[in-house]
């Protein structure tokens, strides 16, 4: 159903309680329709999964490395987001890697069980972040050969 908002609200996209508003046409027009659960899929098990098993082993990570991640989400932030985006963080361009980095192998590589000793010992390309960016999993950005802390 259309709907009309009080004090000079246009639109409103989101959801409060059991209504999940949409806006359209820049803001013209808001839809409101009941919230329904949406079902689970085979897919969504499987990215809990692998998301579960990939917090893990950012934890395991040091604070070194996460700390190279966080200045390369900067320069991230500031060589190739643009400016009316949203940059991302060092967490989420550490999924972002290992997602490239486990299609780059995807024989050996399973991102619902690969472990820190696993990526540590048998695959330095992302043990630093200078070196997965030499390995193409990241996205080339000038400062990033200066990140050599491992993992």
């Amino acid at each position: 159903m259309k709907a009309k908002l009080k004090y000079g609200i246009a639109a409103y996209s989101g959801t409060i309680d059991d209504i999940t508003f949409s806006s359209y046409n820049d803001g013209a027009v808001c839809i409101a329709r009941k919230w329904v659960m949406p079902t689970l899929t085979i897919n969504n098990a499987e990215l809990g999964s692998a998301a579960k098993n990939l917090a893990v082993l950012y934890a395991d990570c040091s604070e070194e490395y996460k700390s190279d991640l966080r200045t390369y989400a900067d320069l991230y932030a500031r060589q190739i987001s643009g400016k009316r985006k949203l940059p991302p963080n060092g967490y989420s361009l550490f999924i972002k890697m290992f997602y490239a980095f486990a299609e780059a192998n995807e024989g050996t590589v399973d991102l619902k069980s690969v472990t820190y000793g696993d990526v540590s010992s048998l695959f330095p390309d992302v043990t630093t972040i200078a070196s997965a960016v030499e390995a193409g999993f990241l996205p080339r950005v000038n400062g990033a050969d200066l990140l050599i802390a491992t993992m």
